[in-house]
């Protein structure tokens, strides 16, 4: 038997399937019928919003999207935060803008590394060059 403490609250308990004990299991499951509930009569609910008026954490709420178990398609008005700087988005884990700075930080470091071997290659040519 696998025993681990739940990450949520705390407890000890059996590891199975699932990451958390099964009294959280039981609180995930009824935060999400609250969030259903909700969306299911104000279908131009934010985020926030849903939050306030249920109780459930944006980050729980976030994580039910992710999952697939709440459908933006269904929310117009939904959206959750972009893992690194927390503006709304509705799509995937990172905003237009994080995406973009991600990708010119891989870039500059590529090209320094680039940069780096060729100078090394160039350093061995001229060593080589004047053994002989």
């Amino acid at each position: 038997m696998n025993l681990d403490n739940c990450p949520r609250c705390g407890k000890l308990f059996a590891k199975n399937f699932r990451e958390v004990c099964p009294a959280c299991i039981r609180e995930i499951d009824r935060e999400y019928e609250a969030c259903c509930d909700y969306l299911r009569k104000n279908r131009g609910a934010a985020i926030h919003e849903l939050s306030e008026q249920t109780g459930v954490a944006i980050r729980q709420i976030t994580k039910f999207i992710k999952e697939g178990r709440i459908s933006l398609m269904d929310a117009p008005s939904l959206s959750y935060p972009c893992e690194v700087c927390g503006i709304l988005i509705r799509e995937d884990h990172m905003c237009d803008s994080c995406r973009q700075r991600l990708r010119g930080e891989v870039k500059r470091l590529k090209d320094a590394e680039e940069e780096e071997e060729r100078r090394q290659a160039v350093q061995k040519a001229y060593r080589i060059k004047d053994k002989t």
